[in-house]
């Protein structure tokens, strides 16, 4: 498990000790992506293996992170371990995404997302999800309920197809997007999960509109990069034949 925290000091430990009660979670790992507050030390304190960016990279570099991490630990005699990436906000609901590993863990899909209940106290009208939504129906031909939400469990495989990561809070879109044109089969699993929603305040609205950006970003690379790949397809329609060397 990989849970990627920035100042989350005052929820890392109860988020830590839930995740470790997870079913088939042997290894709790937390990056601290250049928190200003204890994060780091009281992760540790509660039993997670802690690594540290020295300054704040964005969610993308916590997650690559992370995963590297745990391809180090894995056993080379033992098959890679899946990666279930959660929030470090999750505080004792962690242990409800314990539903996203059977499906992944069984190979009846490649990665499962998270749908989380309504949240009290969200503050958002729905545009940015909206906008992920149509952008991944209309590049992938699958309709994602919550295409934002960030507790997901991936095979090694699925996750290594999706790098490099979209940056900032496009990760999660640019990930669906690509892994299901690539042929990834997704699963969205019911999870009851409580987070710290983002609120109608001005810092509220902020995060939205980085959000929406960040969004945008994403599906515009990847628009970009489809183009390209067909413009290639054109161009050269099928495989050179092999050179025949004397």
């Amino acid at each position: 498990m990989v849970i990627p925290a920035k100042d989350e000091a005052r929820r890392i430990a109860a988020t830590v000790r839930s995740a470790r009660a997870i079913p088939h979670v042997d290894l709790v790992l937390v990056v601290d992506d250049g928190s200003e507050d204890n994060t780091q030390h009281v992760a540790r304190e509660a039993g997670a293996v802690v690594v540290r960016h020295s300054h704040n990279r964005g969610k993308a570099a916590a997650m690559e992170t992370g995963a590297a991490v745990v391809a180090m630990r894995d056993a080379p005699d033992r098959p890679p371990r899946l990666l279930l990436f959660i929030d470090g906000d999750l505080g004792d609901t962690a242990v409800n995404t314990a539903p996203l590993v059977p499906p992944v863990l069984e190979r009846s899909a490649d990665f499962s997302i998270a749908l989380l209940p309504p949240q009290p106290g969200a503050g958002g009208r729905g545009i940015v999800v909206g906008a992920a939504r149509r952008a991944i129906a209309a590049m992938t031909g699958w309709t994602p309920t919550q295409p934002l939400s960030g507790m997901r469990c991936l095979t090694r495989e699925a996750f290594e197809a999706a790098t490099p990561l979209a940056r900032g809070w496009g990760v999660e879109t640019g990930m669906t997007i690509d892994l299901l044109r690539q042929g990834f089969v997704a699963v969205e699993v019911p999870c009851d999960l409580r987070h710290r929603p983002s609120g109608t305040d001005l810092k509220g609205q902020l995060h939205r509109a980085a959000q929406y950006r960040d969004v945008q970003l994403a599906v515009n690379a990847r628009r970009v990069r489809r183009a390209a790949g067909a413009v290639r397809s054109t161009v050269n329609p099928g495989p050179r034949p092999p050179r025949t060397h004397r």
